[in-house]
């Protein structure tokens, strides 16, 4: 069996339940993995804020995959490591698409969320993410520098309409993807999980093969398709599921501790589906 040294875990619908939290049989897998040599980080699309207490509590002493894999930071909040933000020009023509189509837009920029307005959405966002947000209503202005990434919240049907519409204008000068159903996420090009893990795990003399990445959503696509085992939950759409190298449980069912378990502790999960 392959000897995995680096693991990254997705968080939403992956890592948490749909309460959250982490299960206390996934903690102490994670835990006995780190223990063993293994180096154990976050791929998320939460922002370093939202991430870190989930990190602190796993006791993770690593840089930190966010935003999408825009930037890679150590805990510490001190170095980073990767960072690839959106220019002017795009986050411009972003904010422009949203006023004209009255979609709900937040910025992120220096670890602040940014909302044009205090509405039902913004507030829907800080509930699962529990961060702050601050009200900006001329996001032009966010504008000016280069931001981290941008946020589209709208029904999925409207989002997948507009997904096109991006890619068909910005083309290879934009990530567009989807973290949840209505969250449409605009980034630079090279912002993906995978790219930003291959190069965290690059520095540590890493090879692809070693890693395991493991997600349930189409942000995740990246990351499943560069790790050298790339697993789908039991959750995840029948599309993420079709690339991946393994299916695993549900994330209510501990299916992070189960692939742990299995290819890293190399014993019999004792999780029951």
């Amino acid at each position: 069996m392959t000897m995995y040294r680096m693991i990254a875990i997705d968080m939403d619908d992956t890592l948490l339940t749909d309460d959250l939290t982490i299960t206390p049989g996934t903690s102490d897998a994670i835990k006995q993995a780190i223990e063993a040599g293994v180096v154990v980080t976050l791929a998320t699309g939460r922002m370093f804020p939202s991430a870190l207490p989930f990190a602190s509590q796993l006791e993770l002493n690593v840089p930190l995959v966010t935003y999408q894999g825009a930037i890679v930071k150590d805990t510490k909040g001190e170095t980073v490591m990767y960072e690839r933000l959106v220019t002017p020009d795009i986050s411009r023509r972003v904010i422009d698409i949203a006023r004209t189509k009255n979609i709900h837009l937040q910025v992120y920029q220096d670890d602040i969320l940014y909302s044009p307005e205090d509405n039902d959405k913004i507030r829907q966002y800080v509930k699962i993410a529990g961060v702050p947000y601050t009200v900006e209503s001329d996001l032009h202005r966010l504008a000016e520098r280069d931001c981290i990434k941008l946020l589209y919240f709208d029904e999925p049907k409207v989002l997948d309409e507009l997904a096109e519409e991006l890619r068909a204008e910005f083309g290879e000068t934009a990530h567009i993807t989807k973290s949840k159903p209505y969250f449409l996420e605009v980034m630079h090009p090279e912002a993906n999980k995978g790219s930003a893990v291959l190069h965290f795990a690059k520095t540590l003399g890493i090879d692809r093969s070693e890693i395991i990445g493991i997600g349930d959503s189409y942000n995740d696509l990246d990351l499943i398709e560069t790790a050298g085992l790339g697993v789908a939950m039991g959750n995840a759409p029948e599309a993420i599921k079709q690339i991946a190298d393994y299916i695993t449980f549900s994330n209510n069912e501990e299916g992070v501790r189960h692939v742990i378990e299995k290819f890293v502790l190399q014993k019999e999960s004792n999780i029951k589906c």
